[in-house]
Order: structure tokens, then sequence, then C-alpha cells
């Protein structure tokens, strides 16, 4: 579904990189969460995965499709919500996921059961004519998610996508990854709360440093210990591993005595 090989990124008139060395092959499926402090290079990571930021060295495949060889194709395959919230704020809720449909070609009668479905499960049927300019910050994160993947792509890419939402939204939008990913779809997302991820995830990485330090299930991570994911979490991004990797940023080291599991 997602496929990551040697991906590097540096920031110009930056010797650091932002993200060095990333490998990462995300399966038909699988919730993946992708956690880091800020500033480890999530962000840099999902910005990307959706093509929006070239990138040094690196391939990267989207159901199957080259990012830079067959760029239409994969990104047909994606659904992105961003964590800037960046939105047409002057059309409505209507015209905004019309004009995303339309970019799609989604027909009128899919994107018609689709939207009014997502509509009542984010209580959002009444201000869907209004102006996205009048709508509260968690509305427009419910408006932005529902014009992301009103095509019903294979892979939904989601960084922060549950800040601003209420308790309800909240646990609605986690049900939607699951059934997306009960029919063999695959989401790839980002987030600081720690429990949802400890929760919903099939698999999880951690990224210290713009190093991919850890990858695999809950009981893979926790190596035989009784530790949260917030345990594990903090120990990793410990004041130790961190000055490791910066020492490191310009040798080439070996992921295989940190990572876990990276099958």
């Amino acid at each position: 579904m997602l496929k990551i090989n040697n991906l590097s990124k540096s920031y110009a008139k930056s010797n650091v990189f932002a993200v060095k060395n990333l490998n990462l092959e995300l399966k038909k499926g699988e919730i993946f969460g992708f956690l880091g402090p800020n500033g480890a290079g999530k962000t840099t990571t999902i910005k990307s995965i959706a093509g929006i930021l070239p990138y040094n060295n690196g391939i990267i495949e989207i159901n199957g499709f080259n990012l830079k060889a067959d760029s239409l194709k994969a990104k047909q395959s994606f659904g992105y919500v961003s964590d800037s919230h960046v939105i047409y704020d002057k059309l409505t809720g209507r015209e905004y996921v019309n004009f995303m449909a339309n970019i799609y070609k989604v027909p009128l009668n899919q994107r018609k059961e689709r939207v009014e479905k997502m509509l009542e499960t984010f209580e959002l049927t009444k201000a869907y004519d209004k102006p996205i300019k009048s709508y509260s910050h968690g509305m427009k994160q419910k408006i932005h998610i529902i014009g992301a993947i009103i095509h019903d792509p294979a892979l939904w890419i989601l960084d922060e996508p549950m800040t601003g939402l209420d308790p309800k939204s909240n646990y609605e939008l986690k049900q939607l990854m699951k059934d997306h990913c009960n029919r063999g779809n695959a989401v790839f997302f980002s987030t600081h709360i720690l429990d949802v991820a400890e929760k919903i995830c099939d698999r999880i990485g951690i990224i210290i440093k713009g190093e991919l330090i850890a990858v695999g299930t809950l009981e893979q991570l926790r190596n035989d210990s009784e530790k949260s994911l917030e345990e594990i979490f903090m120990q990793l991004a410990d004041k130790d591993t961190i000055e490791h990797l910066e020492k490191s940023n310009d040798k080439d080291i070996n992921n295989d005595t940190i990572v876990k599991d990276n099958n």
C-alpha cells in the first residue's frame, strides 16, 4: 500500500537532515501510527509522501505507483489531511466538497451517498450550505476530512487529524479509520495523542531527529515488558537517545540496532 525506501530530506542551506534514510512498508488493512516529538520529522515525512515537498533521495510507492514516475496515479490513490487546516473558507461546505469531488472525478451518485453519510456522522448537515469561514475550528477540520476522502482512496494520510475535534467526532473518525482498513485499505497518521495510537494502531513507528528508531506492534515495542506506549515513547525520546542521533547525523548508522521490527 505504501513503500518508502531510503527517504532523506534536508532543507536549503542546512546540512542537517529533517528525515534521514527512512524505510517503511505499510500493508493493506493496517492502521499505522507515526509518532515523534515536535520537530522530529513527522510532517516533513508526510508532506514528502503527499508530493508536497521534494526530497533529496529515496523512492516512494503508493498503491504500486512510483510517486515521481507515476505522480498522478499515485496521488489519486490517497487522501491527505494536513496539520495546517488550510481550506478555501470563502466557499460553503457543499462547494468545497464538490470542488474536491470534481478534482477526483467522483460520480454524482457516489459523492451524494458518501457525503450524506459523513455529514450525518460528523453532524455537519445543517452547516453544509454555510460559508466555511463561519465554521468553528473543529467544523473546519471535519469538512477538511470529508473533502480529503470523498474519492474513497486506498490510503489515508492524516497529519494530526484529531486536532480540534470534539469527543464524539474523535470517536467517529476512529471508527471510519477502522472501517476503511477492514475493507482492505490502509491509514497512515501522525498524532500526539498516545492513548489513541495505543488503542487503534496495528503498528507504530517512532521518529526522533529525522530517524525512524522503532517500528512494530505494541507488543514488539514493549519487548516482553508491561510498559505503556507513553513509557516506551519517553524512554526512546530521552536525552541520551537524542544526543546519539545528533552525533550520528553525518554518519551512516545501523538502524537495526534500534528498530524492533521493520517488516
